[in-house]
């Protein structure tokens, strides 16, 4: 069955052995390897099993997860009766004192390794028994602690142990997903259409994805229904706030601030009341910023800093506030390739790209355009009111070798102009699409060559009306004729820059 397409988050230990002292320099020197637990990482909904015969760790290891937000923290004295507890119970860590009477740390490790492959085991040690930390970990321990355990330490072990746990849960479901060629929720992409595969397995991921809250990247060609694709995913995620698109390419770092993050009343001359940025107007929902590549270095860096912090400040005002929405990032450009020269924080980009979504282009799913064909006649019959219409035999003959450089937007074009040309009923003409088809480049022209002001007016200084249409017409060039892109290079609104072309046209004109 076909898809239907459309347009388009305390005490220090006393000594460490020498091995904890070694691995504590290399996460001093490297942090990303031990971040600071958070307290959704934490809050996980699933309690954490202390193997221990002293109340004294338990009361103090539980009073350090419960302040993280960890919900339970349960006690075990017994080694016998641990695989019936966690038969009956389960848990998403488990805590082991190695130094426990008739405890053989290594036989617990291989026994758990084959019965919950899936259980992180941390293994709390005496600091002068290093030996016995570094068996453990060859045995498949997930990490040790040293007694007496440092609660900076227990919280960084503990919230990547139920991150990556919960990552592998992720992956499993997303794998099943993906071998499934069956959509749950194939109302969210009723705006499709679609039968190629690589279009399904692209749904699908969205799918898979949707409940989650890193980051997505869709790339694409302009045209392909990147914006329908994000739409599906916000539809599909189930999250109660709005899908709110903001159009941020060529927006320097200001424009970025003031558009994403609001401004206090008073900074500006103009605004007498609190501006909301298009963040607040997202939360709980979904934030999708269209052409990212295309940001100024300084705005690349507040989007970094709103990605790695999930917060931020409006203009003018010191108040932080958290981002309750996720972040959809939607590029035509290869963003690969631009961290690799530099006009993309690479940092930027592997923030962006936690899952990354790619749209074919029309010209490799061919298969496709009989359905679209079908799909866009009859919406342009029902809307101009034109009756029963027939589509020419010899149109798809006519279209294969078409490479649709405007993609599923162009047939959508051409489907309009064919049927609004068409007088009514009967068969449709071929001239329409013949046309569309002829007057297309198979590329586009290359842009003209770069002229200054000087080399355009070398005896005198421009008008400002002249360098006004100068700044214009390059802005355009560089945005490949993007009039949102070449507005935000301008510093202007999108309006702003409509009325300029069409005061150009006028004057021109007469």
């Amino acid at each position: 069955m076909p898809l239907y397409w459309g347009q388009e988050g305390e005490p220090a230990m006393t000594k460490n052995p020498p091995e904890t002292s070694r691995r504590n320099a290399f996460l001093h020197a490297h942090p990303w390897f031990a971040p600071q637990a958070s307290a959704a990482e934490l809050g996980s909904g699933q309690p954490v099993l202390l193997l221990d015969d002293t109340s004294g760790l338990l009361r103090s290891v539980s009073a350090m997860l419960n302040a993280a937000g960890v919900p339970a923290v349960i006690g075990e004295t017994d080694p016998q009766r641990l695989p019936a507890r966690l038969s009956e119970q389960g848990c998403g860590v488990l805590l082991v004192d190695a130094s426990l009477p008739e405890l053989e740390p290594e036989v617990l490790l291989a026994r758990l390794s084959a019965e919950q492959p899936d259980l992180p085991v941390i293994v709390l040690t005496e600091a002068h028994d290093p030996e016995a930390a570094m068996r453990c970990l060859q045995a498949g321990a997930f990490d040790f602690l040293v007694k007496p355990v440092d609660r900076t330490r227990l919280l960084a072990s503990v919230g990547r142990a139920l991150e990556i746990r919960g990552l592998k849960h992720e992956l499993a479901s997303l794998t099943q997903t993906m071998l499934d060629d069956r959509l749950d929720h194939p109302e969210a992409f009723a705006r499709l259409i679609a039968q190629d595969r690589s279009m399904r397995a692209a749904c699908r991921y969205i799918e898979a994805i949707a409940p989650l809250s890193q980051p997505v990247l869709i790339t694409g060609e302009t045209g392909t229904g990147r914006k329908l694709l994000a739409q599906a995913l916000h539809a599909v995620s189930g999250r109660p706030g709005a899908c709110v698109m903001v159009e941020v390419g060529g927006m320097d770092e200001r424009r970025f601030a003031e558009t994403l993050f609001g401004h206090r009343p008073g900074l500006h001359a103009e605004a007498g009341q609190p501006q909301e940025g298009r963040i607040g107007a997202a939360a709980d929902g979904t934030l999708v910023l269209l052409e990212v590549g295309e940001l100024a270095p300084a705005a690349q860096q507040l989007l970094l800093n709103l990605l790695q912090e999930r917060s931020f400040s409006p203009v003018g005002s010191g108040i932080v506030q958290e981002c309750r929405a996720r972040i959809v990032a939607i590029s035509r450009h290869d963003l690969a390739h631009q961290a690799d020269s530099g006009r993309l924080r690479k940092d930027l980009y592997y923030r962006l790209r936690a899952h990354h979504v790619h749209v074919p282009p029309l010209r490799s799913r061919r298969g496709d355009v009989p359905l679209l064909v079908e799909h866009f006649v009859a919406r342009a019959v029902e809307a101009l009111g034109k009756g029963d219409v027939h589509i020419p035999a010899g149109l798809y003959s006519l279209l294969r070798n078409h490479d649709f450089p405007g993609n599923v937007a162009e047939l959508e074009a051409m489907a309009y102009d064919a049927v609004a040309s068409h007088r009514s009923g009967g068969t449709l003409g071929l001239a329409s699409f013949r046309h569309c088809v002829s007057s297309t480049p198979d590329a586009p022209p290359p842009p003209p060559p770069v002229q200054s002001l000087s080399q355009l007016f070398p005896d005198r200084l421009p008008t400002l009306k002249e360098a006004e249409a100068f700044l214009v017409a390059e802005a355009l060039r560089r945005a490949d004729n993007n009039q949102g892109i070449a507005a935000g290079l301008l510093g202007l609104t999108r309006q702003a820059l409509n009325k300029r072309l069409v005061r150009g046209r006028q004057s021109s004109s007469h």
